[in-house]
């Protein structure tokens, strides 16, 4: 497995990646005028995206995680914990505060029990992991028109390292961005502000994907407009974040006609 070249830069919590560039073409399907409209980025100069359930579907297995290891342990009495429970307490949030929610009275055994999660995440996600439906057409059409592009993600490195491998993208983000580098993960703003000045971009011309409520809140706090994505959140809790529109996946016809009226307004 090709590993991911990650390459700090001081303390401002930034890991930086060269790639090659390349050209690819992704047609878009024409979409009606009822499609939710951000022209006002135009030109579109660059998207960063979540990793975790904004790539690939990798909550359920969080989740699954989570479970094995809490029930192991006496959490909840034994019970499982449910969807409802990751969702609220977990889905989207750094380590840090995912610990100190779990255990508020040791959060030194919460790190560790996050750590060794997470390891055992990293051996069911090798297995199972898989693009989310119409990504690799996206960044096709990313790479096609030059835009740059990072990944801000409040996962370890590791982790980060792992996914975008296995997705074979290691060549096509031009910057990783980890929360945990950042003086402050999601849901601040920090580390989609520090993708902006890797990137050298403009908040004005950049969109944002994201599944979270952390996520979400970061961008829109940074002066982006987020496209939330519905793969492990409901959409009612989502749009408590102020996304600018919501998608099921990088297939959906809203997301098509969006892109679709940025390269005509490019092109008038």
């Amino acid at each position: 497995m090709d590993s991911l070249k990650l390459f700090p830069v001081c303390k401002a919590g930034v890991t930086l990646k060269v790639q090659n560039s390349r050209c690819s073409v992704f047609a878009l399907d024409s979409a009606s005028s009822s499609k939710p409209s951000l022209s006002h980025l135009a030109p579109l100069e660059a998207i960063l995206f979540d990793v975790d359930g904004t790539l690939c579907d990798s909550d359920p297995i969080h989740l699954i995680a989570f479970q094995e290891l809490l029930q192991q342990i006496g959490f909840n009495n034994g019970v499982p914990i449910d969807e409802k429970f990751f969702i609220a307490n977990i889905a989207g949030k750094h380590n840090s505060e995912i610990a100190l929610g779990l255990f508020p009275d040791d959060v030194a055994r919460g790190l560790t029990f996050c750590d060794e999660k997470e390891a055992l995440f990293r051996k069911l996600v090798a297995e199972k992991v898989k693009p989310l439906d119409g990504l690799l057409k996206l960044t096709k059409w990313i790479e096609d028109r030059g835009l740059k592009r990072a990944a801000v993600t409040n996962a370890p490195k590791e982790n980060a390292e792992l996914i975008i491998s296995k997705l074979g993208l290691t060549d096509f983000f031009q910057a990783v961005i980890l929360g945990s580098e950042c003086e402050y993960p999601k849901p601040h703003p920090g580390p989609y502000l520090k993708a902006l000045e890797v990137l050298n971009v403009s908040k004005e011309h950049t969109l944002v994907f994201e599944d979270s409520v952390s996520g979400i809140k970061a961008g829109v706090a940074a002066g982006m407009p987020v496209v939330g994505l519905t793969t492990g959140n409901p959409a009612s809790v989502l749009m408590q974040a102020k996304p600018a529109f919501l998608i099921e996946n990088y297939a959906d016809p809203k997301l098509l006609g969006v892109l679709e009226e940025l390269d005509n307004k490019k092109s008038s």
